[in-house]
């Protein structure tokens, strides 16, 4: 009691007069003042900023880790680009030119001839455009025996120009026997479609707007 009645009796005008023990005391009151203003004036600002900057490192590391391993790889990427760009090139030059369809459709109807195949329907239905290129799609009929059905198919996928086969319905007659026991024929109804790049034609109709 006695102490903080002495501390009660502390003139702040003449400091100099103080115990030793209260002049320890305000100075490490000061200190702490001094530290705590220290650190909210300034000390505060820089530790957020350093966070801030330390964030913004890392994004950055990650972001050069993410681009020297795409970098690594560029060659790769390369290589795998003209892989593909040559693969669409070969699968384009399967697609004919319009000067080329005709004999194609000569092509599709021989190769039915050849399997054995009697044509009932060759139906061309017209162009059908679409993104760069154009579908051909022809409706057949055609008869024959299983084996010369599957011929015909297999010769239509060895064509050296794309062609591919829809809509495939093939009928049995109730009786597959004929009056002497000669198998009859089966009916195979189908759209065979065939494709044409548009590329030069397209290129072609922008020269004439300009």
């Amino acid at each position: 009691m006695a102490d903080i009645n002495q501390l009660s009796q502390l003139d702040f005008q003449n400091i100099g007069e103080w115990p030793s023990v209260a002049k320890a005391v305000l100075v490490a009151l000061l200190c702490v003042a001094a530290a705590g203003a220290w650190y909210y004036f300034d000390t505060k600002d820089q530790l957020q900023h350093l966070e801030t900057v330390e964030q913004k490192e890392l994004r950055l590391r990650k972001d050069f880790e993410n681009k020297q391993q795409k970098a690594a790889n560029l060659d790769a990427y390369r290589q795998q680009l003209a892989e593909m760009r040559e693969s669409f090139g070969a699968m384009l030059r399967q697609l004919p030119d319009k000067t080329e369809v005709p004999a194609l459709l000569v092509d599709v109807s021989q190769t039915g001839l050849a399997a054995g195949l009697e044509f009932k329907l060759f139906q061309p239905t017209g162009e059908v455009q679409k993104d760069f290129y154009a579908e051909l799609p022809i409706r057949i009929r055609v008869t024959g025996q299983y084996d010369e059905i599957g011929q015909f198919v297999s010769g239509l996928a060895a064509l050296p120009r794309i062609v591919t086969i829809h809509d495939v319905d093939i009928e049995a007659p109730g009786d597959r026997r004929g009056e002497r026991g000669e198998a009859v024929p089966l009916r195979l109804d189908a759209t065979v479609k065939t494709y044409r790049y548009l590329e030069e034609e397209t290129a072609g109709g922008k020269e004439s707007a300009k």
